[in-house]
């Protein structure tokens, strides 16, 4: 059956709009307390692979600061892919995450997908674009090889979004309830809903960047899959970050499509 561009929207607009707060999270110095809950949200993960991950997130140059306005747009972008993929890894080593579903539906998949229309939806902010419609058509371009109208990508039912939005960001709307801000486990959560609400569109999923397939298959390994899986994502990240260039280059607006 054929995923029709409407279906794709419904699916994407959801998602760029759940995407805003798991990028503001990750605009912090010490996103989700990675390092404060590291520890407890953490807790199963090998330490020296804990300790590789999280520092790793961690960084001084964040937004916001006098370092990050003197980046330029590209180390910017390569910041966010940085940013993004070791998000990912940290997350996909949480023990249980998926629960019982991710017996029927593979991790680094749907980890993947979610990680890189978080990816798009940074760079595009990099490049002035904010608007929901024109990052809808991003990734629906750079994942899917779909060209959106922009009429559609601009959604028609709000009620039904808003419904959507809420429940992809419930983990996080309930960690901020109980603890003030959101926890590791609220963005694995998140990543988990996030990645779950793309595969739904699965026939157009198989267009997604994958990474190499040496990576890949090491990804399957014991011990070291999880850094072969890490390779593999970070290429697909890569190449997905070098589609939206292209695209973003041609539809950003004019003052800061050159980035």
């Amino acid at each position: 059956m054929t995923i029709s561009d409407g279906q794709i929207v419904a699916v994407l607009r959801p998602f760029v709009r759940a995407c805003g707060p798991v990028l503001d999270s990750l605009r912090d110095a010490d996103p989700f307390g990675l390092q404060a809950q590291g520890a407890e949200g953490l807790a199963g993960v090998e330490s020296g692979l804990k300790a590789k991950l999280v520092n790793g997130v961690t960084s001084v140059k964040v937004p916001g600061t006098d370092a990050w306005a003197r980046m330029s747009g590209h180390d910017r972008s390569s910041w966010w892919m940085n940013r993004v993929g070791r998000f990912a890894a940290v997350l996909t080593a949480v023990p249980g995450l998926g629960g019982a579903l991710a017996d029927r539906v593979p991790v680094q998949d749907t980890v993947g997908a979610a990680s890189q229309g978080l990816l798009l939806c940074a760079i595009a902010g990099e490049y002035g674009v904010t608007d929901v419609g024109t990052r809808v058509r991003l990734i629906a371009w750079v994942l899917f090889g779909r060209d959106i109208p922009p009429g559609l990508a601009a959604g028609r039912d709000e009620t039904a979004e808003a419904g959507a939005t809420a429940r992809l960001t419930e983990d996080l709307a309930a960690a901020a309830r109980k603890h003030g801000k959101a926890t590791v486990g609220a963005a694995a959560g998140t990543l988990w809903r996030l990645g779950r609400s793309l595969r739904e569109l699965t026939e157009a999923l198989e267009k997604r960047p994958r990474g190499r397939l040496l990576h890949r298959a090491i990804g399957k390994v014991p011990v070291v899959g999880v850094a072969g899986s890490y390779l593999s994502e970070r290429a697909g990240l890569q190449e997905a970050w070098q589609r939206a260039h292209v695209w973003l280059t041609e539809h950003a607006p004019p003052a800061t499509a050159a980035r």
